[in-house]
């Protein structure tokens, strides 16, 4: 995916994954420390940081735990950047079945939906004084379910749906000072996230069967999306919610 894009096009920029150690946000972070900018990731526990760390091909600034529910952590690790030009929010949970129970909902809601607005309007002021032509560029992650409900995820399906709405309206309100903010939204992609639905034959039959390009997506497909989106080819795009999907969503 990467030899898509010019080796330099992030080079001297500072970008920020939340939820960045794992599947599609580690794609994401790869890419971008690719392409030469300095990647801070973040993870839901310090042994998943350490866990990032470790692998042969880390290639970011740093790991660090973050919970998107704490807003003086946020505040901490966004002071903690000399500088802020792309922020990508990934971190999100899913809790199949128990989603039902109104606690659990909460939760769900509180880092998929309300962890994002967070840290959206906790990096504002950093990514509008983000030095060049323009100010920094906004990625947050939606669903094909922002789009669908899913009766087994009334809490992921409804913090997807808000996901898209608030992309909308930051970008709106974030317009005047040059941050553009758009979302993308991922499909039936191979992660962690997904792997009791790959490993169920009967859904995953169902799910490739339906998809136009017969495959589960990988999350460097994704990655791809996320990296055009802050690019210069996308400097007339905000609020825009990219499917990444294979082309479920017009069957």
């Amino acid at each position: 995916m990467h030899d898509t894009f010019v080796a330099d096009l992030f080079t001297g920029q500072v970008v920020l994954v939340v939820g960045g150690t794992t599947g599609i946000g580690a794609a994401i972070a790869d890419a971008f420390a690719t392409l030469g900018a300095s990647v801070t990731v973040t993870g839901a526990t310090q042994r998943d940081c350490e866990s990032a760390r470790g692998r042969p091909d880390f290639s970011c600034r740093d790991a660090v735990a973050l919970d998107v529910r704490d807003d003086v952590a946020v505040r901490r690790l966004l002071a903690d950047l000399p500088r802020l030009d792309v922020l990508v929010n990934c971190a999100g949970i899913i809790r199949r079945h128990d989603e039902h129970e109104v606690a659990v909902f909460e939760d769900v809601l509180a880092v998929n939906l309300t962890g994002t607005m967070r840290m959206c309007a906790l990096a504002r002021a950093k990514l509008k004084s983000a030095p060049g032509k323009s100010s920094g560029s906004i990625v947050n992650t939606a669903s094909v379910l922002s789009f669908q409900g899913g009766g087994l995820v009334p809490g992921y399906s409804a913090s997807k749906g808000g996901v898209a709405q608030l992309t909308k309206s930051l970008a709106i309100a974030y317009a005047e000072e040059g941050i553009r903010v758009n979302a993308i939204a991922p499909g039936w992609v191979n992660t962690a996230l997904t792997e009791p639905l790959q490993q169920d034959p009967e859904r995953s039959h169902a799910i490739v069967g339906r998809t136009p390009l017969r495959r589960w997506g990988q999350p460097d497909d994704v990655a791809g999306a996320a990296v055009f989106l802050c690019s210069p080819a996308a400097r007339f795009i905000t609020g825009a919610i990219l499917p990444v999907d294979g082309g479920y969503l017009v069957t």
